[in-house]
């Protein structure tokens, strides 16, 4: 049986990412100021040109709002049930929502980051299924498709797989620009559900042994830090932990550069580490995994876009975590940006989890 599917896009979704805004609500021009690119339409195009061949019967709105994905995409046939006037906004997407529900769609997709997500949930609630294809800079909620390929099988299947009630979480924008995560759980929205397509939530990691191994891998870092070598460290309470044990203030919920122990670039945006990657071609990069999502790359840390990681070196990327959050976190991720350049990370990395300790930790890639 054909389904019926409603599509919509946050078209300014994610674009505060790589200029370290670290979100885009009420940021668009500051975000354009800085030099940000629309990046929801084409991840959407990801997902859904691997479904115009499909017997769908898709719903959505006009122009950035999914017109234009859609076509971008190859698929001509669809029904245009809202049409935004000049910039979109929360109340575009919640009255593109109620159009669909209308219509009677089986399942609303959106391109996105957890606003969106919040803002479908406040009008689809639990009436229907939701999937939202990321496209945000965080994406704490467990809504999303853990990247635009998994979202394509997601769609394809939506009706014939199992729904499962995933948290929409609330994160505090103006919180996390100013480096504090302050989140809670919005609600459950029902979502199509296949093991290692669709995304969890993000879980923190408190207790006594988590901090000394936090220590121990900060210990171990400081040890192997090479002088003349540019470091850029990544957002996370295990890597700040780095920051502070070269004595150095991090920023939590950006990207910091260190070179010869001294901050050269602060909170630094994609623009800044090109430029620094530049001045400095030996580098090394440091990331941690989300907890529980375990997503390397593409989740909080834009910066460290396509364009970084390729100038840095694959090679010269070192994720640490401690053995607490690789324990509750089964697969890795990386979802950059760049299909080809994710799939070059190979199947597995090596993760650095105590002094002088790693794990080799599983790496998927959903295609």
């Amino acid at each position: 049986m054909k389904k019926t599917v409603g599509f919509l896009i946050n078209p300014i979704a994610g674009m505060g990412g790589a200029v370290g805004l670290a979100g885009t609500d009420g940021q668009t021009e500051e975000a354009l100021r800085r030099g940000a690119v629309p990046r929801a339409r084409g991840r959407a195009v990801q997902a859904l040109s691997l479904l115009k061949k499909d017997d769908i019967a898709w719903c959505t709105c006009a122009a950035p709002m999914g017109e234009d994905a859609l076509t971008g995409a190859g698929i001509d046939r669809y029904t245009i049930l809202y049409r935004p006037e000049g910039s979109t906004s929360a109340a575009d997407t919640k009255a593109a929502c109620r159009a669909f529900l209308d219509a009677g769609v089986d399942l609303v997709v959106f391109c996105g980051g957890d606003g969106t997500a919040r803002d479908v949930f406040d009008v689809v609630g639990r009436t229907v299924p939701v999937l939202g294809i990321p496209a945000g800079v965080k994406m704490y909620s467990a809504v999303f498709a853990v990247n635009p390929a998994a979202a394509a099988d997601l769609i394809r299947q939506a009706g014939q797989v199992a729904c499962r009630d995933s948290e929409v979480m609330d994160v505090d924008e103006e919180a996390y620009r100013s480096g504090r995560l302050a989140a809670r759980l919005y609600g459950y929205a029902c979502v199509p559900y296949i093991p290692e397509r669709t995304q969890g939530g993000k879980q923190v990691f408190e207790q006594q042994d988590e901090e000394r191994a936090k220590d121990d891998i900060a210990a171990f870092m400081a040890e192997v830090m090479l002088p003349e070598t540019l470091y850029i460290v990544g957002a996370g309470s295990t890597t700040a932990r780095v920051m502070e044990r070269l004595g150095l203030a991090p920023t939590l919920l950006g990207v910091d550069a260190v070179r010869n122990g001294e901050v050269v670039a602060r909170d630094a945006d994609e623009r800044t580490l090109l430029a620094l990657l530049d001045r400095y071609p030996q580098a090394k990069i440091v990331v941690s995994p989300i907890g529980a999502q375990g997503f390397v790359l593409g989740r909080g840390n834009q910066q460290i876009s396509p364009g970084v990681l390729r100038k840095a070196g694959l090679r010269n990327l070192i994720v640490v975590a401690t053995p607490g959050k690789l324990a509750g976190t089964p697969l890795l991720y990386v979802d950059s940006g760049d299909p080809a350049l994710d799939r070059e990370v190979g199947d597995s990395l090596l993760v650095v989890s105590g002094y002088r300790v790693a794990q080799r930790k599983r790496v998927l890639h959903p295609e």
